[in-house]
This record gives structure tokens, sequence and C-alpha cells, in this order.
């Protein structure tokens, strides 16, 4: 399905609006030579508003279906509810207030900002409800060089969990602090 690509590519300008379509599983056939009566494709879709994703999802329907149709077949494309992820973004107020208690945690030069990325969270889901504030703890095994270290949802990825007694830390501070700044 390298249609599916032309969905970021050709309906998105990309270097003010990142958004990712990925088909991360294929299953159908059980021969080299028996072409398959049905094939079954599982994938996920990011980006940063509600308008993306319904433009990407109208979009994925139709490149399947056209696609299926051109090839003499037809096309069934289901999104489930279990598949979407609203955004995950932080509330810019609450950020600026909790960021003196995440440096107190980890440090202030270990605290940074960081543009926002297409990654699929369901803190999401809280988000939707109350104002929220994700941040990324790390967690990269001591010595390892951060721009060589294998990321996440990788067979080769390793958490060091001492970095756990940061995070309680830092979760810890958050919520003391918080609860002082509602009085």
């Amino acid at each position: 399905m390298n249609n599916l690509q032309t969905i970021v590519s050709r309906n998105l300008n990309v270097t003010e609006n990142p958004g990712v379509v990925t088909i991360g599983a294929i299953h159908g056939g059980v021969r080299t030579n028996i072409i398959p009566e049905k094939v079954e494709m599982l994938g996920t879709v990011r980006n940063f508003s509600k308008e993306d994703e319904a433009m990407f999802i109208e979009r994925i329907k139709t490149i399947a279906t056209k696609t299926a149709e051109a090839g003499g077949a037809t096309a069934v494309v289901k999104i489930p509810y279990s598949a979407h992820y609203p955004v995950t973004f932080n509330d810019i107020g609450l950020t600026e207030k909790m960021l003196p208690s995440l440096k107190a945690a980890a440090g202030a030069d270990h605290v940074k900002l960081v543009p926002p990325v297409t990654g699929a969270e369901d803190f999401s889901f809280y988000q939707e409800k109350v104002s929220g504030l994700f941040f990324f703890l790390g967690g990269m095994p001591k010595g390892q060089d951060r721009l060589n270290a294998p990321s996440h949802h990788t067979p080769d990825f390793f958490i060091d969990e001492s970095g756990f007694i940061l995070g309680v830390n830092a979760l810890c501070n958050l919520a003391l602090d918080y609860m002082i700044l509602k009085k």
C-alpha cells in the first residue's frame, strides 16, 4: 500500500504540520504460489489535529478502495475506535506552572521542552477530560549514546529501571506542587 504514503506527502505541509501513516502488519495467504482470497493490513495514523485525522481516514478509505478496484478486487476499510488516539497535547499554562517542579526533581540541565512528536499515547484520553502534562522520563542505560540507542517498540529496546526513582520523585513533586498551586 505504497499509495498510502502520498497522504502525508501530498496532503500536508510537512514543514509545519507533520503526520504519519504506517502499515505495521500484513496478514494473508498460506502458500507461496496461491493468491490469497483475503489480506488484512493493520496500521496507525498520527497527526496533530482532529481535522487532519479526519482527512487521513477519508484518504485511506479512498486510496484503499480505488487501488483494490483498479486490481479487480474490493476493499473494506475499518477504523476501529481502539486504533484511535487523540493528539497528546500539553496544556501550555499547566506546563509553565509545573516546569519548576520537574527541574527540582531532575535538575534544570536535565529538563528540556521538546517540539511535538507524532507518537500515539493513551494518556491523550485523559487530556480530553482534564488539562494534562505528559513528559518523557528517559531510561536509557547509563553510558549509552542517546543518538544510537534503540528506540521504543524495537526488538533491541532496553530500559534502565533505575530511572524509575527519578520518575517517582518527579511525580511526587508535581502532585505536591500542583496541590499547593491550587490553594
